[in-house]
């Protein structure tokens, strides 16, 4: 049985430099039907909800994801802000080029600005209201994630939230079946359990909050196995 006491920082397939398209596109889309099975989706929308204002506004908000992936999590914050007549500017940045040519040739994403780079070495031309990852934190070792924290916190107007995972053996073992019954990509099948063992447990967050020297944010855990952060600059 695997340790949950403390994070793993074993390499998910997805991280190595020679994963083809195919294998990308297949992974990306597994895992958008996860997040929209297992309340991803939902927890991203919580996110958003609480840093966006009610109301149409004069100027778009500027929301940036980084990791974006294929893009899928924006999708759903367009299709939400049309609907709550929101108006806002999306941005997603990934330093996969197979992630973005993915993410661009979905029609789905159409209106969606996609950037492939490292997410700090993006140089903005104004500063954006909202950062966001989904899924990505986990990717990174404690000490890449402090300087990680204080970036979103330094290039946010509003404030910045994160959606990410939960370290449990429930979480683990679940997904571990789910995606060996149902998933065809050999991705996610290594990538998702593993997912779970780099992923973060509440005392994690804040110390990794204290280390960045940021305060006042909010953990709270959302179903299934999953951690909200938000941070405002607005208190």
């Amino acid at each position: 049985m695997p340790s949950f006491a403390h994070r793993s920082y074993q390499k998910e397939l997805l991280d190595g430099n020679d994963v083809s398209f195919a294998h990308i596109k297949q992974n990306m889309q597994e895992l958008d039907r996860i997040n929209q099975l297992l309340g991803g989706h939902k927890t991203t929308l919580q996110g958003a909800s609480k840093l966006l204002k009610k109301g149409t506004a004069t100027q778009p908000a500027s929301i940036i994801e980084i990791g974006c992936g294929g893009g899928d999590n924006l999708r759903v914050i367009k299709n939400w802000c049309f609907k709550k007549g929101l108006n806002v500017h999306l941005t997603g940045i990934d330093i996969n080029p197979n992630c973005i040519a993915f993410a661009q040739s979905r029609s789905q994403n159409k209106g969606i600005e996609f950037i492939c780079s490292d997410y700090s070495n993006v140089v903005f031309n104004a500063t954006p209201n909202i950062i966001f990852s989904s899924l990505f934190c986990h990717h990174f070792t404690n000490a890449q994630m402090v300087p990680m924290l204080q970036w979103m916190k330094q290039n946010t107007i509003t404030g910045f939230f994160i959606n990410d995972l939960h370290r449990h053996p429930f979480a683990y073992y679940s997904i571990k079946l789910f995606t060996r019954l149902l998933s065809r990509s050999s991705l996610v099948k290594n990538d998702a359990p593993l997912s779970v063992q780099r992923s973060f447990i509440k005392k994690d967050w804040y110390e990794l909050f204290h280390s960045a020297g940021i305060h006042h944010f909010s953990a709270s855990w959302k179903w299934a196995f999953r951690w909200l952060v938000v941070y405002s600059h607005q208190r």
